[in-house]
C-alpha cells in the first residue's frame, strides 16, 4: 500500500513535524527546513539535528520530504534573482541532507517572459552546478508537476522530461506529481480510461520509475483551469473515484502520497486526519 503522509508544520522544532504526523498515524511526513517565504534562514544547530534524527527513528516514519522555499525561481531570466535562487537551492539541499530527508521536492519555476526553451535551459544550468556543490549528497530533487498559472513550467510533461535528459546527472533527480496540478493543467484522472492515459503518457514521456511522490491534492477548480487551488479529497473537481484508483494502483506501492490540502474547516479541528481517513478509507473498501 502507499505511505501516507501529509504536510506538517516545523514550529517549535523540526521534529515537531515528525510528532504530529505519528499523532495522525501517518507513514511518511513533509516539511519545510524554512521559513518558505523568506529568503534567509537560522543555520540548524547539531543538537536540532539530533533531535530530529532521533525522534525520526523513534516515530519509524519513512521516505521523509522536504519542500523547498516558494521564492525560488532557477528558471527566472533576471540575473539576481536567478543566482538568489540557485544559492537558496544550495541550502535546501544542505539543510534537507544534514537531516538525513530522502527528497526535496521544488517548482521548476517560470521564466516570466515565456521563452520555455531558456527557461529550461536555466532550470538545467542551475540543477548541475547544484549537484557540483552537493556532490555525494543522497537527497534528491524531484520536480514537482504544475498547473500551469503564468509562464510556470511543469504543465507539461514534456518540460519535465526535457530537464531529465539535459541535466548532467539526472538519477540525482526525480518527479513528484501533484494531483491537483495535473487536473488543472487539462490531464484528467477520471474516468478510468483517462487515468489510464495520463499514467501512459507519464510512462511514455518521463517513465513511471522516475516517479517517486505524490501530492495528493483535490482540485477546486475545473479541468484544464491552469489555476492551483487544492481542496480536500473528494469535495473537489477531481472527484473520489479518481483518487480511489490511486491509492489502489500497484504500481504505487511504496510511494509517497502527502497531504497538501487545505488546514481549515468550519465544522472539523484537524482536516489532515480526515483527509488521511478518507485516503485509507478508499484503500480498505477496494481490499474488500
Amino acid at each position: 500500500m502507499p505511505l501516507f503522509g501529509a504536510h506538517q508544520s516545523i514550529a517549535g522544532g523540526y521534529h515537531n513535524a515528525l510528532l504530529a504526523a505519528r499523532a495522525r498515524e501517518c507513514d511518511t511526513v513533509q516539511l519545510f527546513t524554512k521559513n518558505n517565504t523568506q529568503w534567509r534562514a537560522k543555520e540548524i544547530t547539531a543538537d536540532e539535528v539530533r533531535t530530529f534524527k532521533r525522534v525520526l527513528r523513534q516515530t519509524r516514519l519513512r521516505q521523509p520530504i522536504a519542500h523547498n522555499c516558494y521564492l525560488i525561481n532557477i528558471a527566472s531570466p533576471d540575473i539576481t534573482l536567478y543566482r538568489r535562487s540557485l544559492e537558496t537551492l544550495v541550502i535546501e539541499v544542505q539543510r534537507a541532507e544534514a537531516l538525513g530527508l530522502r527528497y526535496l521536492v521544488m517548482h521548476p519555476g517560470s521564466p516570466v517572459d515565456c521563452d520555455e526553451k531558456a527557461g529550461v535551459s536555466r532550470v538545467v544550468q542551475a540543477l548541475n552546478e547544484v549537484h557540483r556543490r552537493c556532490s555525494g549528497y543522497r537527497v534528491r530533487i524531484l520536480l514537482e508537476t504544475t498547473a500551469g498559472q503564468g509562464s510556470c513550467l511543469g504543465h507539461r510533461f514534456e518540460h519535465l522530461a526535457k530537464i531529465l535528459a539535459s541535466v548532467a546527472e539526472p538519477r540525482r533527480l526525480g518527479v513528484c506529481l501533484d494531483t491537483c496540478h495535473v487536473f488543472a493543467a487539462g490531464y484528467a484522472l477520471w474516468p478510468e480510461r483517462e487515468y489510464r492515459a495520463t499514467f501512459r503518457a507519464f510512462d511514455r514521456v518521463i517513465g513511471l520509475s522516475r516517479l517517486r511522490v505524490f501530492h495528493v491534492n483535490d482540485s477546486r477548480k475545473p479541468l484544464g483551469s491552469r489555476v492551483d487551488r487544492h481542496a480536500h479529497i473528494g469535495r473537489g473537481e477531481i472527484g473520489l473515484e479518481a483518487f480511489r484508483l490511486l491509492v489502489n494502483d500497484p504500481r504505487f506501492a511504496n510511494r509517497p502520497m502527502i497531504l497538501e490540502t487545505p488546514k481549515e474547516d468550519p465544522d472539523y479541528d484537524d482536516m489532515d486526519s480526515v483527509n488521511l481517513g478518507v485516503l485509507r478509507s478508499l484503500l480498505v473498501s477496494t481490499a474488500r
